[in-house]
């Protein structure tokens, strides 16, 4: 099978991802999830004509010809949740406060810092006399019933939630995560906190990947790590329900690469098998016999995470009813960039700025695909097309940004 471009796989990863499966949660348990019908307003926000400000409410304000200060009457309160109820003339004032019915014959807040008060008689002073705006919010300034205030694919953040709220509903429909498998393989390969040979490592890429998955809306789900035996690996593959397995590791053709055997001895179906990029060109894709989808990425943690990052996230996204946007930037490079070959190349990099304050890109010298640490300080990846010319200091180059919490 033929290796395909980065944007066939994402393209491909998209379409391979289940339609959105929603259910109804309380709105306090819904903070960081994905809507999955629009929420619509049910009355006016706010439902009434409101002020703004602390202050009088007064139908209009009066210059009397012999004194600089207009003078008033209070004739009673309006506080937020008790309104005043009674009527309102000229030369009188109601106290009001922010938030606050407003009596249905005034017309404008007198600030309560622009008058002086004596029992129940305010004058307002020059300044007051001087200001032009009401200080009324009118009814359906925020929304108006019938309004969309949240659509679906829209993530509930702190706004949203507090949008949401706002309507009165106590509860939204909202797309169930994903579950998202995770088993990673090699006899190298040892849990931390477990005993370890001189010859082996701690597992690490799971930690990084299940923390990918919650932070783009998923569930993520540790299988554990296996040997590198053709019959644990098919046993494990075999026993996983999830919406999509990934496998770490095992994914190319060497003697003790046995997750592609495992898989086809489970019915497997290829929709790619390889994709034209470095790092993490044996990234494959595909579906088992009882429909289960599986994600291959290679054993190096830096592959696994490119590979994560431009094709998990569009499967997560998708599967959760939201557009998958991943936008390109442009920033100046620090050092020169080498001219690429046949594959896109996505470089470990990191945001910095120079003397001016300006923002670089300054790509780390050591691209080696198993360096945790390199992965850790870097927040971007700069993209080089294939056969991109060499990149002299000073020159645009397209990145796109990282996902760190």
């Amino acid at each position: 099978m033929q290796a395909v471009t980065v944007d066939e796989a994402i393209t491909l990863m998209a379409d391979g991802a289940p339609e959105p499966r929603r259910h109804k949660k309380a709105l306090q348990h819904c903070d960081g999830r994905i809507l999955a019908a629009d929420v619509v307003a049910r009355r006016d926000q706010p439902p009434f004509v409101s002020s703004a400000m602390d202050g009088y409410a007064v139908i209009r304000t009066q210059q009397a010809s012999d004194d600089p200060l207009s003078e008033f009457t209070v004739v009673g309160e309006s506080q937020a949740g008790k309104a005043y109820t009674g009527p309102l003339r000229d030369g009188e004032a109601v106290r009001i406060f922010t938030g606050a019915p407003v009596p249905g014959e005034a017309g404008a807040i007198v600030l309560q810092e622009n008058v002086i008060r004596s029992g129940d008689r305010i004058a307002i002073t020059a300044d007051g006399l001087k200001e032009k705006k009401t200080h009324i919010r009118l009814a359906g300034q925020d929304f108006r019933a019938g309004d969309v205030v949240a659509r679906a694919g829209e993530c509930l953040d702190a706004w949203r939630l507090s949008l949401v709220a706002a309507t009165g509903l106590s509860a939204v429909h909202v797309a169930a995560k994903p579950r998202i498998a995770i088993l990673c393989t090699g006899n190298e390969l040892v849990r931390p906190g477990h005993a370890v040979r001189d010859d082996q490592i701690f597992e690490s890429t799971s930690f990084g990947l299940m923390s990918l998955v919650k932070a783009w809306g998923g569930k993520p789900i540790f299988v554990g790590v296996e040997a590198d035996s053709l019959k644990a690996i098919t046993r494990a593959l075999r026993d996983m329900k999830a919406d999509l397995i990934v496998t770490v590791g095992g994914a190319s053709v060497g003697d003790y690469d046995l997750v592609k055997p495992a898989l086809y001895a489970l019915g497997y179906s290829p929709v790619f098998e390889k994709v034209e990029l470095r790092p993490g060109r044996p990234t494959a894709f595909g579906t088992l016999k009882d429909g289960t989808r599986v994600l291959s990425l290679p054993g190096n943690p830096a592959s696994a995470f490119v590979c994560a990052q431009l094709f998990l996230k569009p499967f997560i996204n998708k599967a959760l009813g939201r557009p998958h946007i991943e936008e390109h930037l442009n920033l100046p490079t620090v050092d020169a960039l080498s001219g690429n070959g046949d594959r896109q190349a996505y470089l470990r990099a990191k945001v910095v700025t120079d003397d001016e304050g300006r923002p670089m890109l300054r790509a780390f010298m050591d691209q080696d695909s198993a360096l945790i640490q390199v992965f850790a300080q870097s927040d971007a990846l700069i993209v080089r097309p294939s056969q991109a010319s060499p990149a002299l200091p000073g020159a645009l180059v397209s990145f796109i940004r990282l996902d760190r919490r």
